[in-house]
């Protein structure tokens, strides 16, 4: 048996009064997702718990069956991972987004969605006038960097931008937790406050504004972390795994998790990502390996987005070009596989930002009968047999077997 597990990042969502009550699960044209959930099992799975933050950090770690209470350490070490950055056990590593600040607030998390190419071009410069044997700014993709410093404290409090935009700068720089962690904030604090001064004038900004674009004006550090020892999926289900996604984060979740990383040509993290390449990139993985990973962060992007029609087309390219192509190319090659598709997180697009509510499951298993659900969406999973599920009980559901 195979098992696949495809991840619409943030594709859960509230009812929203323009779609007349109505989610954009509920509304998108999606009969693939749906078929699914007809043949399959359906219900909820709480991927965060209530004390715990509401990123995909946790959520991710949450769908593979890691207790994030033991291993959570911050995303920054999981980009770490993917971007193949060797830590040493004093290293503090956090996700460090190039951001767009107008007026002394946040104006968005992306800087306009900056390209790769650009973002490249300002973190070597970020590097060249900020770097020094503490602090190093390492380049990923788009707008999503990678900031390591050499040595300080992890007990500080930083704001996602995602969760703050129209804040105000001031409010929501980095805090102290204890006055051991002081010097680490007020380090991070001055590297925000000057980096305005690298950035704001860089030709590749003066370029954007001309062409009214949003200037990536500051960096913003967040999540924070040090190097989380994580037994592999090998280990604890005797599985072979691979990770595919665009987005640093999953992939070195996928890493630690002992998974390979499958790289997709025009896989960019956005609507526009590669869909068919992705979903073929599934399927061939399964040759050898057991369980695939496929993540896709394009509906994510479109909450954070605000951006409700962009979402709906998001979760129908995902049906339309992933999972319909999953799906036919499995008959196709009569591979018996299990296939389970959910979100990490809802991000509702008339917030913004992650919640934590329970996200919607269907897990399709040839060796399991199909409960009565009909519709893959927030309501219509709540009859199904499944029920709310909580921890290890997903991936187990999943695998059919149980922790080593």
């Amino acid at each position: 048996m195979k098992y696949i597990i495809i991840i619409g990042d943030g594709m859960a969502d509230y009812p929203i009064k323009k779609l007349g009550g109505k989610t954009p699960l509920m509304v998108a044209q999606k009969p693939n997702i749906d078929r699914v959930a007809w043949e399959g099992r359906c219900g909820q799975f709480v991927t965060v718990e209530p004390d715990m933050p509401p990123g995909s950090e946790v959520a991710n770690l949450t769908v593979l069956g890691y207790d994030p209470k033991t291993c959570y350490q911050g995303r920054g070490v999981l980009e770490a991972a993917s971007q193949g950055v060797s830590l040493k056990p004093t290293d503090i590593a956090m996700r460090c987004n190039l951001i767009c600040a107008m007026d002394g607030r946040i104006k968005n998390h992306s800087a306009g969605h900056i390209t790769t190419e650009e973002g490249g071009k300002l973190v070597a410069e970020l590097q060249a006038k900020l770097g020094n044997p503490i602090v190093h700014f390492y380049p990923g993709l788009s707008y999503r960097h990678l900031l390591v410093l050499a040595q300080g404290s992890t007990e500080i409090e930083c704001a996602p931008p995602h969760d703050n935009v129209g804040r105000a700068l001031s409010d929501v720089m980095v805090k102290a937790r204890s006055s051991a962690a002081s010097l680490t904030a007020d380090l991070l604090n001055a590297l925000i406050v000057r980096s305005y001064d690298v950035l704001d004038k860089h030709p590749v900004n003066r370029e954007r504004v001309q062409k009214g674009k949003d200037p990536a004006n500051y960096i913003w550090p967040w999540s924070p972390g040090r190097k989380p020892k994580m037994a592999t999926l090998a280990e604890r289900y005797g599985i072979k795994g691979a990770v595919i996604s665009a987005v640093d984060l999953i992939n070195g979740t996928g890493i630690y998790a002992g998974m390979d990383v499958i790289r997709v040509a025009g896989a960019t993290g956005m609507w526009d990502t590669n869909y068919e390449g992705k979903a073929d990139a599934c399927i061939a993985a399964l040759a050898d390996h057991d369980f695939v990973y496929c993540h896709v962060e394009a509906t994510d992007e479109a909450g954070h987005s605000k951006d409700l029609e962009m979402k709906i087309k998001a979760i129908e390219y995902l049906d339309h070009r992933l999972v319909a192509r999953v799906l036919n190319r499995l008959e196709e090659s009569k591979i018996e596989a299990v296939v389970a598709i959910l979100p990490d997180h809802p991000t509702p697009v008339e917030y913004g930002n992650h919640v934590k509510d329970p996200v919607p499951v269907a897990i399709w298993d040839p060796r399991q009968p199909a409960d009565n659900v009909t519709f893959y969406d927030e309501n219509s999973v709540k009859e199904g047999a499944l029920g709310i599920m909580h921890g290890k009980q997903f991936i187990e559901t999943v695998l059919g077997k149980r922790h080593n």
